[in-house]
This record gives C-alpha cells, sequence and structure tokens, in this order.
C-alpha cells in the first residue's frame, strides 16, 4: 500500500473560513503505556482548581466581618475571580499551543500556589480582590490544559475510565467544598483555605515535572489579538451583568449596556474567527453535533448541580440556622456517591458508549431534583441526604460520558479549542443559570411573601393564638413573621428544583442522541478538517 492510500483526502475550506485556519495535523500520543501516575498529577491540579471556587464561598461572610465590609462589596471577591476567568480561559488554548502543554502547566500550579498564599494574607478587602484576580489567570488556565493533556497520554480505548477517574475533581470538589472549608473556618481559620493551596500545589508541580511527558507541540502561531479583545470583553459583560443584576437591578441601565455590549462583542468575536488566518478558538468544533449536543448537556448538568450545591446550604443555614461545618457534612456523603459512581461510569463509557449511562444519570438526577422540591421548613436532615445522594447519583452517572462522548467527537487537532469552549460553557451556564434562577427565586419570595401579608389580617381576627401573640406587641408576632418568611423561602425554592428537574428531563431526551457502543478505533474516526 503506498503513501498516499494511507493519507486521508482533505476537503477544501468551506466558505467563510480561510484555508490557512486548517489544524495543525494531529498530534501523536505522548506516552501509551503508564498513563496512571501521568492521569494522578493532572487530576490534583483539576481538583485544587475546582475545588477554590466553591470553598471561599462559606468564608465570605467571616471575611466580611474581618474586613469590616458590606455584603455588596464582599461579593467582589467571588465576582472579580469569575470575571478574570471569562478573560483567560478562552486564551488558554493557545498559551497551550504556544508555551506547551507540560511546560503551562508547571507555570499554572507554581502560579496558583503563589497567588493563594498572597490571598492568605491578604489584609484588607481591595488586597484581597487583587490576589483573587491574580489566582484566577492559573485557575482558568489549568482545566484547559488538564483536558487537553489528558488526550494526549490516554490510550483511546481508555478515555472513558480515565475521564471518569477525572471528573472527581470537576464534580466532587464542589460538594466537598462546603465541608473542608465549613471546618477549617469555624475551627481553624478561613486564611487556612487559601494556604492549604501551597504545598499542594507545589507537591503537584514536582510531580509532573517527573511524570509528565514532554507533548508535542503544533506549529507557533500568533495571538488572535481581535478575536481574544472581543471574547474577553464580551464574557466579562456578560458574567459582569448576571453577578450584579440582582444588586444593580436586571432593567437598569447599566445591567442592559452590559448585556448589548456582551452580545456585540461576542457576534463580533464569531465573526472575527471566521475570518481571521489563525483564530484563537478553532470555531470548527460547531461542525459536530456530539460535540455541540454534549455542550447543551453539560449545560444543564451545571445548572443543576451548582444550583443545588448554592441553594440547599443556603436553606440549612438561614432556615434551619445549621453552622457551616454542620452543613458541609450534610452535603458530604453526595460526594461520596459522586466518589464511587464517576470511575463506574467511566468504566460503562469504554464498554457500551456515552448514551445509556447519559440518559440513565440524567433521569436519575431529575427524580432527584424533584425530591428536592420537596423542600419545606419542617424537614428532616435525613430527608435531605437521601434527596442528595439520588441527584449525585445520577450525575455521577451521567456528568463524564457525556462531556467524554462530544470531545471524543472531535478531531485530535482541535481538541484545545473543544476543551476551552467546554470550560466556557461549564462556567457561563453557572453564572447565568444561577442569576437567572436567582432573580426569579426573589420575584416568587417578594410576590408569596405581600400575598400572606395580605392574608395576615382575616387570619389574625379568626385566630385567638396569634391574637394572643399580638397583643404582647411586636415582638409577640415575631415567631410568626419568622416562619411566614422560612415558608416564603422553602417555596421559592421548592419552585427552582422543580424548573431544574423539568431541565434534566428533556437533557434525558437530548441524550439519546448521543452514541451508543464503544468509541471507534482510530482508523474509523471521521476525518473532518475542511
Amino acid at each position: 500500500m503506498t503513501r498516499s492510500q494511507l493519507t486521508p483526502a482533505r476537503t477544501a475550506p468551506p466558505a467563510g473560513l480561510p484555508a490557512r485556519a486548517t489544524p495543525a495535523p494531529t498530534p501523536p500520543p505522548a506516552s501509551r503505556v503508564g498513563w496512571g501516575a501521568p492521569l494522578a498529577v493532572l487530576i490534583v491540579g483539576m481538583f485544587m482548581s475546582i475545588l477554590d471556587t466553591s470553598i471561599v464561598n462559606v468564608a465570605i461572610p467571616t471575611m466580611q466581618n474581618d474586613f469590616g465590609t458590606t455584603p455588596q462589596n464582599i461579593q467582589w471577591i467571588s465576582t472579580a475571580y469569575t470575571l478574570c476567568l471569562g478573560a483567560v480561559v478562552p486564551a488558554s488554548a493557545w498559551l497551550g499551543d504556544r508555551v506547551g502543554l507540560k511546560r503551562i502547566y508547571l507555570i499554572s500550579l507554581i502560579g496558583f500556589s503563589v497567588a493563594s498564599a498572597l490571598c492568605g494574607l491578604a489584609w484588607g478587602l481591595n488586597s484581597m480582590i487583587v490576589f483573587r484576580i491574580l489566582q484566577a489567570i492559573p485557575g482558568g488556565i489549568i482545566p484547559v490544559t488538564c483536558l487537553t493533556a489528558l488526550y494526549r497520554v490516554v490510550p483511546k480505548e481508555k478515555i472513558g475510565t480515565a475521564m471518569g477517574l477525572y471528573g472527581l475533581g470537576l464534580v466532587v470538589a464542589p460538594a466537598v467544598g462546603p465541608t473542608l472549608g465549613g471546618y477549617l473556618v469555624e475551627y481553624v481559620s478561613w486564611r487556612l483555605i487559601f494556604f492549604i493551596n501551597v504545598p499542594v500545589g507545589i507537591l503537584g508541580a514536582l510531580a509532573a515535572l517527573a511524570v509528565l511527558p514532554t507533548f508535542t507541540r503544533p506549529a507557533a502561531r500568533p495571538l488572535d489579538i481581535p478575536g481574544f479583545a472581543s471574547i474577553a470583553t464580551g464574557l466579562f459583560a456578560l458574567l459582569l451583568a448576571v453577578s450584579e443584576g440582582t444588586d444593580w437591578g436586571w432593567s437598569s441601565y447599566r445591567v442592559l449596556i452590559l448585556f448589548t455590549v456582551a452580545a456585540l462583542s461576542l457576534a463580533l468575536f464569531v465573526v472575527t474567527e471566521l475570518q481571521v488566518a489563525d483564530p484563537l478558538l478553532n470555531l470548527r468544533v460547531f461542525r459536530y453535533w456530539p460535540f455541540i449536543n454534549s455542550l447543551l448537556l453539560i449545560a444543564i448538568v451545571s445548572i443543576g448541580l451548582f444550583t443545588t450545591v448554592f441553594y440547599v446550604p443556603l436553606f440549612l443555614q438561614e432556615g434551619q440556622q445549621l453552622q457551616a461545618f454542620d452543613t458541609g457534612l450534610l452535603l458530604l456523603p453526595q460526594a461520596l456517591v459522586m466518589l464511587v459512581c464517576m470511575p463506574l461510569a467511566g468504566r460503562l463509557y469504554d464498554r457500551i458508549g456515552p448514551r445509556i449511562p447519559a440518559v440513565t444519570g440524567l433521569a436519575i438526577c431529575a427524580g432527584g431534583l424533584w425530591l428536592l422540591h420537596g423542600i419545606n421548613a419542617d424537614m428532616t436532615h435525613t430527608e435531605v441526604i437521601w434527596w442528595l445522594m439520588v441527584m449525585a447519583l445520577g450525575i455521577g452517572l451521567a456528568m463524564m460520558p457525556i462531556m467524554t462522548g462530544g470531545l471524543s467527537a472531535l478531531p485530535a487537532g482541535i481538541l484545545n479549542s473543544g476543551s476551552a469552549v467546554n470550560n466556557v460553557v461549564q462556567r457561563v451556564s453557572q453564572a447565568l443559570g444561577l442569576a437567572g434562577l436567582t432573580a426569579l427565586a426573589t420575584a416568587w419570595q417578594a410576590q408569596d411573601l405581600a400575598g400572606r401579608t395580605g392574608l395576615l389580617d382575616p387570619v389574625t381576627a379568626s385566630d385567638p393564638h396569634i391574637t394572643a401573640l399580638g397583643q404582647q406587641g411586636p415582638l409577640g408576632l415575631y415567631p410568626l413573621w419568622q416562619r411566614t418568611n422560612l415558608d416564603v423561602l422553602a417555596s421559592s425554592y421548592s419552585n427552582i428544583f422543580l424548573i431544574i428537574a423539568i431541565l434534566l428531563a428533556i437533557g434525558a431526551l437530548l441524550a439519546l442522541f448521543l452514541r451508543h457502543g464503544p468509541a471507534p478505533t482510530p482508523s474509523a474516526h471521521p476525518v473532518d478538517i475542511g
């Protein structure tokens, strides 16, 4: 057989895409043996970067007291981190190609450790915000780099198993964060939630230096400055609008202007990427329906997971007066369920493909959110644990087969762009989902509270017990007011969980279009570079 017979035919580029935008030839895998140790190193970095996004939220009230600032200002510790990620993540794919996957991973781990140490030493709100921005730069690069490197070190036939293990950092870290953070804040110091990253990052960097192979780099390409400027501006404006929409008002001029800037900038980004010779992100990833479908499903699962992780602890602490650590303990069983399920889901993916685990997992997850729909002021902690464990079982089965199936549909030459797009979708969907549902919950609470208050006078007149409380003065009615607010809060959260359950049920239907059966062999992989 001649060399020409072994080389796949290259099709002409479609209209609107320049010829030079053709991705680099598929780099050979860095290693086909001994991939367990490199995978473990990548999991450490991924776990550390994702854990930091959830563990910090537990310490926000304590930091507010120490810094002597307002609730609105202290939220910028989280908001600044999120906004910086919107600018960093899209450029991560280019950095990985330009600097090299191993080198950029080492730099990011060390940079994350240094920035974490600075956060732990912060002496005020302004210094903390600056250090969090510095921390977000490597924090945004690490997940994209890890995901791309994983596909380069793991054999194709084992990619499901590897992604199942890799997913422990992606999904388990947000669930473990409140427990670990609650303990450190309550019994030690909030500063330790940052200092703990330092030894982990340094040891991870040393391990990466020892066991990670040197990856083949594609041909150097210049930074697409117009593309970077447009997507960074668009994501920054979008994330800022959804982060501050509740405080500024969703119909305020500031928020409307930000949404307009975001829409125009992202539209400009698409136009730019279709015209430039060396795009920042190769939009050919959107030519593959399995990848697009996986992005839709990942967005739904991300909304379900992070909204639940946000609202359940909030209700337990505000409604049932639990301390941060006790709340974290109630969330720990769901993390353990995912810890067990995700490696099993990865093995299932290797044997039967993504469709069955994804459909089954999303259906179970929808059932768990339906159970959470029963949230109320009198629910027991046992009920909460079981409801969350059912949800965690579904996410553990579905998340990584969905992501793996989507990325595996892409040629290796554009996998970097696929990893970056994947991470952008996760971050943006989490922010948009949480902001949108919070806006709905706030509106429902105001409407429900007004309705209950309007009924209070007739009830008071016919209920001797309430009349007796009223005769004790304003403080006598305080327990009634407190209970009414708690019922209103529970009712709004119940509606939120119902909406997410419906979204997950729709996701289960979309998952029917995922691939069934083991991944095709490399020779059967579709070649589509035009």
